[in-house]
Parts: structure tokens; C-alpha cells; sequence
């Protein structure tokens, strides 16, 4: 390969370290071109996935700032930059390998970290953003309609209650008791009858006063009366 050749991969493949924020290291060693083509499209189309040259890629990710990949290149190597979910492009790449052994997950690197074979296969066993960001929704809703439930459903009984009560009135017609009287009302009757109250009250008593007086004047006519004669 010319020199200007190298020196345009090495500046291709430093691109791709510095676009993606993961990338897996595999060795493609046996596999058809039928079967890669295969791979590259189970990845979609925020993955790349590239056969690279070894002493290219060490010139590269260390002008990338990407440190500890010299001893996994090793052998024919074949890189996946990930620019979209790390999580769907790691299931991606462990169940192509599930299915074809010979695809054989190196490690690879995250967000500056390097992970081992070990790190891929858990990183692929998590759960994908998407079905996370579904989930998350579906707990939102879950909760709003919740939120929408035990707000309607004050509403909706006093509506049941009210109703209720309408049609409860409506029913009784003329029988139904009449309003109460307004406060006001009320107030004006009890200080305006209590005068008559007061006064059906004293009656008996002047009465019985009266009475006595005309006793008292009875029994003493007779004694004045004697008295007179004598």
C-alpha cells in the first residue's frame, strides 16, 4: 500500500474512532462475504462495520486518544463503530456470533473505556434504549391516567350525587319539604316574637298579683268594719 494510501486509512479510521462512541473488535477469520454482508446489515445503519489493517489501527486510535487496543490487534481483525446504541449494536454482534461461532468478539472500546469480551456479551444482555424509552413512557401514562382517574373521580360522584338528588326531589314533587328560610329570616322572627313571648310570660304574674291585692282589701273590710261599730 503507497504511503499516501496509509496515511488516507489511518486518517479514515481515526474518524471513525472519534464519530463513534463504542466499538467492538472482532475476528471475521472463515467467514463468507455473503455471511459479513449479513452482519453489517443485522447492525443498521449507525454501525460501520469495517475489515481494518493492525498497524494501521494502532496508528489511528492512538491518534484518536484511544489507549489499550495494540494487544487485541491481533490476528484478522474487522472493527464495528457504533454511533447510535451500544446496547442494540452488542446484541446485533453477539447473536451473529451465537449463530455463526466463527465471528469471535476481540473487546472493544466505550465511551474511552476498553472493555474485554466478558464486558460485549453483558453490554448485550442489557436492555436497548428503545425498550427503556418505552418503558419510561409507558410509566408516565400509567401514571397520568392514574393521576386522571383519581381527579375525575371526586368529580364524577358529586355529578352522581347531585343527580341523584334531583331526581329524588323531582319524585316526591308537591311532599317534598319546603327550603329552609334564610338566615336573616330567621333572625327577624325570633327577635320579633319574643316581645309576645316575654309578655304572655308576665300576664299570670300581674294577674296573680291583682288577685292577692283584692284578697288582702276583702279580709280587711270587715276589720274595719267592727272597728266602726265599736
Amino acid at each position: 500500500m503507497a504511503r499516501a494510501d496509509k496515511a488516507a486509512a489511518v486518517a479514515e479510521i481515526t474518524e471513525e474512532f472519534r464519530a463513534s462512541n463504542a466499538a467492538v473488535l472482532t475476528e471475521y477469520r472463515g467467514l463468507t462475504v455473503g455471511q459479513l454482508k449479513q452482519l453489517r446489515r443485522s447492525l443498521g445503519e449507525d454501525t460501520t462495520y469495517a475489515v481494518v489493517k493492525n498497524t494501521l489501527t494502532k496508528i489511528a486510535a492512538k491518534d484518536a486518544g484511544v489507549v489499550g487496543f495494540d494487544d487485541l490487534l491481533v490476528g484478522p481483525t474487522a472493527i464495528a463503530f457504533i454511533k447510535g446504541d451500544a446496547v442494540a449494536a452488542a446484541k446485533g454482534i453477539d447473536t451473529f456470533a451465537k449463530e455463526n461461532p466463527m465471528l469471535v468478539i476481540k473487546g472493544g472500546m466505550m465511551d474511552g473505556k476498553i472493555l474485554t469480551a466478558d464486558d460485549i456479551k453483558k453490554l448485550a444482555k442489557l436492555e436497548s434504549r428503545e425498550v427503556l424509552l418505552s418503558k419510561i413512557a409507558g410509566a408516565a401514562n400509567a401514571t397520568l391516567a392514574k393521576a386522571a382517574a383519581l381527579f375525575q373521580a371526586p368529580l364524577s360522584q358529586a355529578a352522581r350525587t347531585i343527580a341523584a338528588l334531583e331526581a329524588k326531589g323531582g319524585a316526591a314533587g308537591e311532599t317534598a319539604a319546603p327550603a329552609p328560610a334564610p338566615v336573616a329570616e330567621v333572625v327577624e322572627e325570633v327577635v320579633t316574637e319574643a316581645p309576645a313571648e316575654e309578655a304572655v310570660a308576665e300576664a299570670p304574674q300581674e294577674e296573680a298579683v291583682e288577685a292577692s291585692a283584692e284578697a288582702v282589701e276583702a279580709e280587711a273590710a270587715p276589720a274595719a268594719e267592727e272597728s266602726t261599730e265599736g
